[in-house]
């Protein structure tokens, strides 16, 4: 396969990687999902995550078949992400993809929660000692080397419960000796680093130094030349003063002494640079000697260091999807045959990781078999939805809760749910309410929306107020053909509108629910039951918002204009509403 058969790589990123990688390496980073190789390379991280998206998502990201629902998916993995205990390990999640089976999506859903259930049974010290270890994962470049040392500072947590299962495996011993030995061999090659062997430390600081006094032996032969009186005199004092400057041994350094010389000047230069060949020569001698032992090392422990990496980097994987999973108190989905979205208690992610004070709601269209209240119990069997309601009442924030729901069951993740009961779907149409009215906006939006209904396979129609982008009464004839249409083609949706009186009769299996907005708070602040009723048209009740504007008139003339429009509305509903909020002058 050529590196522009991938998704992403044109001329100019293909040149890149081949210059800095070759085509073969390039061509594993990309296969094995390699963030950090190609990020080292030059690219662009959300660049090289989109690419190993497409490379291994394939056909799954097809199932995103809106600019909206794209943009789900990319911030419920940014959510997950920040659990990430490495950025290895956040990198692997941004490259998530749905996954293509539901056996494949329970498979991964099996390995998330037995990582949490193996997290949220470790006690605070324990959790406190694994963070601990993977705390320097990343500051080292030496992938390697971070999954060696990480290895064996797991190891010394004496945790090997669920997924730490495999550390109890390695050998502490061997571990140590290939980590010396990485560190020892720099990047992976024959040089080796500071601190691998002391001799060759030792070494290597005498060469520095007889090198720095070789740059000036000037200054060497007038320290040394005041109180010689002779040759004899001058040859020791050079002698001790190289010796003492240098950690060499005085022996050595008479060694490299030539027998003659034309003069003192001439004397100090050529032992100087016979000196430092000479340490030149040790130095490669020991380094070679160090390398091939250190090289003898990495090839036996070659099993248990590649084994280091790969567990390392799975259980940094999982115990990243764990944390997530446990701090949203995620749980599992099921997948059913039969076509159904439907949750009980879910909640939205995006308002739970933003801290708001989030109303957890019970909503299903299909056949269902969710357990449920019956006061709040969705009926089973409608297909299609036309959701109603009060303005700021949450209706959009439901489509994206089951976009959310359906996306992370299908990408095999738990979900934001007490209960959550869902069939795999070919497309998730979510479309959310751009007020942009004209022609070719609506045009758009059309496009993006109608055919995923009438291509071969399932949807799932999100659609968020569709009468803002034309004229009402076009809105409501194009909504009902939507609504029609879906039905007709078998698919699961959810419609909402302001244009619910104007959509009957609806098609068998579909409905329409609404949400009610119940009053206002003592802060006059509009209060909502974000909970659907399910078979009723909701209402915006407007004389709450003319209550609103009654009491926070700025003057007499304000006022009295406001309550104009109370009489329009209903002038003692909005004298009650101002009464239940408690509301004085």
């Amino acid at each position: 396969m050529r590196l522009e058969d991938y998704w992403g790589i044109g001329p100019k990123t293909r040149d890149l990687l081949a210059e800095e990688l070759g085509v073969d390496a390039a061509i594993e980073a990309v296969e094995t999902g390699d963030v950090r190789t190609l990020v080292n390379a030059g690219i662009p991280r959300g660049r090289a995550t989109r690419i190993l998206r497409h490379a291994h998502g394939g056909a799954a990201m097809d199932l995103l078949a809106t600019r909206d629902a794209r943009n789900v998916y990319k911030d419920l993995l940014d959510i997950a992400g920040n659990y990430a205990v490495t950025e290895s390990a956040a990198d692997r999640i941004r490259i998530l993809t749905p996954l293509d089976s539901a056996t494949a999506m329970a498979d991964r859903l099996d390995g998330v929660l037995d990582a949490r259930d193996t997290w949220a049974g470790l006690d605070d010290s324990n959790r406190t000692a694994v963070m601990a270890a993977f705390e320097s994962y990343d500051s080292v470049a030496d992938g390697r080397i971070s999954a060696v040392r990480t290895a064996l500072a797991l190891k010394e947590t004496g945790i090997d419960e669920g997924i730490f299962a495999p550390i109890a495996d390695f050998d502490a011993d061997a571990l140590s000796d290939a980590e010396a030995a990485l560190a020892g061999l720099e990047a992976g090659g024959d040089r080796v680093g500071e601190g691998a062997d002391d001799r060759l430390d030792e070494l290597r600081a005498h060469l520095a130094s007889v090198e720095d006094l070789s740059a000036t032996p000037g200054d060497v032969l007038e320290a040394v030349r005041s109180g010689a009186r002779g040759t004899d005199e001058l040859r020791d004092a050079f002698a001790r003063h190289v010796a003492s400057e240098s950690g060499v041994d005085i022996s050595r350094v008479r060694e490299a002494m030539p027998g003659e010389a034309a003069d003192a000047s001439a004397f100090v230069g050529e032992t100087l640079r016979s000196l430092a060949g000479d340490l030149r020569t040790a130095v490669e001698e020991r380094e070679r000697e160090v390398s091939e032992r250190l090289a003898g090392v990495l090839e036996e422990a070659e099993d248990e260091i590649e084994a280091a990496v790969e567990t390392v980097d799975n259980l940094a994987f999982s115990l990243s999807l764990a944390r997530f999973a446990l701090a949203f108190g995620l749980t599992r989905p099921r997948f059913v045959d039969h076509q159904v979205a439907g949750v009980v208690q879910a909640r939205n992610l995006f308002l739970e990781d933003a801290g708001a004070s989030v109303q957890p709601i019970t909503y299903a269209v299909g056949d269902h078999d969710l357990t449920v209240a019956s006061a709040t119990a969705p009926p089973s069997g409608d297909r299609v939805a036309v959701l109603t309601g009060a303005n700021s009442g949450g209706k959009t924030t439901l489509l994206e809760t089951l976009c959310q729901v359906q996306l992370l069951a299908q990408m095999g993740l738990p979900v934001p749910a007490d209960d959550a009961e869902v069939s795999v779907v070919d497309t998730i149409v979510f479309h959310r309410r751009h007020a942009s009215f004209n022609a070719g906006v609506l045009e758009s939006t059309l496009r993006s929306v109608v055919p995923p209904v009438t291509d071969e396979g399932q949807a799932l129609m999100l659609v968020d107020e569709f009468e803002a982008i034309t004229e009402p009464g076009s809105a409501a004839d194009l909504l009902h053909g939507l609504v029609a249409l879906t039905v007709e083609k078998g698919a699961l949706g959810v419609f909402v509108t302001h244009l619910a009186d104007d959509l009957e009769p609806l098609p068998e299996q579909a409905r329409t629910d609404g949400i009610f907005a119940e009053g206002l708070t003592t802060d006059l602040e509009l209060e909502v039951d974000y909970q659907p009723r399910f078979e009723t048209v909701g209402r915006s009740t407007p004389e709450f918002i003319v209550s609103r504007l009654v009491a926070n008139a700025g003057d007499h003339a304000e006022r009295a204009g406001y309550e104009t429009l109370a009489e329009a509305v209903g002038e003692s509903a909005v004298q009650r509403t101002l009464a239940d909020a408690r509301w004085t002058e």
